[in-house]
């Protein structure tokens, strides 16, 4: 047998193992992306620093609102982030479920339950309740950053609301 013969068994071993994806802890990446959404929800509660609050996005994200224009880009969402802080007795958290990764953990997505406080129509802090899925993406240096985050208001009270799943 000639060194020629060995050629295509060492070809299919470098193919497979060019074309493997590297595995990874879907339980540590979970847990991951939790702590970060609940970080980045401590920081947004807070509202004292807009640079940490606008981090948690990536630089091409989009930030959807019902009834306002969509944000794309870190300048838009930080000058849309900017002026909420600035209204007087503004507030937002979120409390997300269980992220639910893709298969090779490069991206998820997280449903959350949302509630806001912000002066109402006559003036009054009025806090309101809402709901947003987050899709997240993870960078080269493993980094989850938001690109996607759109937000919505729930039904009106006695609307019957369909489990879809």
């Amino acid at each position: 047998m000639t060194r020629f013969h060995l050629i295509p068994a060492v070809l299919a071993v470098l193919y497979a193992a060019g074309c493997t994806q590297a595995a990874f802890d879907g339980a540590a990446e979970t847990a991951k992306l939790s702590q970060r959404d609940a970080d980045w929800a401590k920081a947004s509660w807070e509202g004292k620093d807009v640079e940490k609050i606008v981090s948690y996005w990536s630089d091409d994200a989009r930030v959807l609102e019902s009834g306002q224009p969509a944000y794309s880009g870190k300048a838009a969402i930080r000058t849309f982030v900017t002026a909420a802080l600035k209204i007087p007795g503004f507030k937002i958290h979120w409390v997300s479920e269980k992220p639910v990764l893709s298969p090779d953990a490069k991206m998820a997505y997280m449903l959350s339950d949302v509630e806001t406080t912000a002066p109402g129509a006559n003036g009054e802090l009025a806090t309101t309740h809402g709901r947003s899925v987050t899709v997240w993406r993870r960078d080269g240096a493993g980094e989850w950053l938001c690109v996607v985050d759109i937000s919505n208001d729930p039904p009106p009270e006695g609307v019957a609301v369909v489990d879809r799943r």
